[in-house]
Parts: C-alpha cells; structure tokens; sequence
C-alpha cells in the first residue's frame, strides 16, 4: 500500500515540486492538492490521507490553525501532519508541534528529508529540520545522562556529534567519507543503543550529555 500525501501550499509551483519529489517514490502517492486551510479540510475528509503536508502562511485558514484541525489534542481521530514553511521562528515550531503536528521542516531542507519527514510520520516518529533541532536543543546541555558514551563505537560517536550539529545523512556521509547508507546504519545502531526513537532523540541526548561542545 502507498503512503497517500495530501499538499497544502498557497504556491502551486511548491505543490508541483513536491508531487515530483514524493511520486518518484515507489511508496508514496500524492491524493491531492489544496492551496488554502479551508479547502485542505474539505480535501481530508474525502481523501483520507495518510499524511498532510502544510504550509504555514496561506490565505484565509493558516498552516497552524489547520493543523490544530486536523491534528489537536482535542481531534478525535487526528491526521499525520507535516509542517513545511520557508519561515525558520520558534514561534511557529513551537506553535506546530502544540497543534499536533509530527514533523516541521524548512522548504530549503531539500527533497531526501522531506521524503524521511514522511515516512518518519506514517511510522509514528517526528522529524524536524536540522538547523532547528540544534538551535531548540542547545539549551539541554546539562549533568551527563543515561546510557554513558560508553555504549557507542567511535563510528557512532561521530555520527551522533554531526547529528547535533544538524548535518543531514548526505552532509554526514560526505563528512566522514562513507556511504549515506552507512551513515544511516550507523544512526540507526546509535538510535537503538540510546533507547530514542529518531534522530531528533539522538540530537537531544548529545547535547544534554556533553558530546557537543558549546562552540560546534
């Protein structure tokens, strides 16, 4: 069965790339295309889709509001929704992830994190751009907490340091010149010694043990 995408973009060339980018998947479908909160909630009720993909500034119902429709604590049977936004502010993340929604990512993230931010939402996991994990995780760094350092190989120590410092799997491979797969075997290893479940969780624990340097 294919993940069934639903775009929400008041751009229809931010639509159009993104149906490109998840249709060459062989798992994933687009259903459909809104370009306003109001239509999107029209669109879900008779699409059914597995995940949502929302812009944040659209007119008439927002990107935020939207998500709280479909995705809030008070939804009785909430929709995976995937935050996409040109717009890098706390507010907004914070105000997304209240609002139910399992991913938020910058439209400049590019197309392999975008497709992870997907299937890491049909998975039941969060997947929020680098560059905003580090900047929301800074404020961890704190006494060491469990499991020690000890439990990784160098390797994955690495892996987990470019991790926490928002590189994605490509901007790691290229780094410590190794395959993406083998970069993503590694975090994948790093995730299951660590007991987190994405690397959002791996980030976190690097930051609040110390394995960043405040400078990196």
């Amino acid at each position: 069965m294919k993940t069934r995408v639903l775009l929400v973009d008041d751009q229809e060339s931010i639509r159009s790339a993104f149906r490109m980018v998840l249709e060459a998947q062989p798992d994933m479908s687009v259903v459909g295309e809104a370009a306003e909160g109001a239509a999107a909630l029209r669109q879900v009720r008779v699409l059914r889709p597995d995940v949502v993909l929302v812009d944040i500034r659209m007119p008439g119902m927002d990107g935020l509001e939207l998500t709280r429709r479909l995705a809030g604590p008070e939804v009785a049977e909430p929709v995976r929704v995937v935050v996409v936004t040109t717009f890098d502010l706390d507010g907004y993340v914070h105000a997304a992830l209240r609002g139910g929604a399992c991913g938020f990512l910058l439209k400049r993230s590019g197309p392999t994190l975008l497709v992870e931010a997907v299937r890491a939402a049909v998975a039941g996991e969060s997947l929020i751009s680098p560059q905003i994990t580090v900047r929301l995780l800074r404020h961890l760094r704190g006494p060491a907490v469990s499991p020690s350092v000890e439990v990784l190989t160098e390797r994955e120590i690495d892996v987990v340091r470019l991790v926490a410092r928002g590189l994605s799997n490509a901007e790691i491979a290229a780094e410590l010149f190794i395959s993406a797969g083998t970069a993503k075997n590694h975090l994948a290893n790093a995730q299951q010694k660590l007991n987190v479940r994405n690397r959002v969780g791996v980030a976190g624990w690097a930051w609040s043990s110390g394995l960043v340097a405040a400078g990196e």
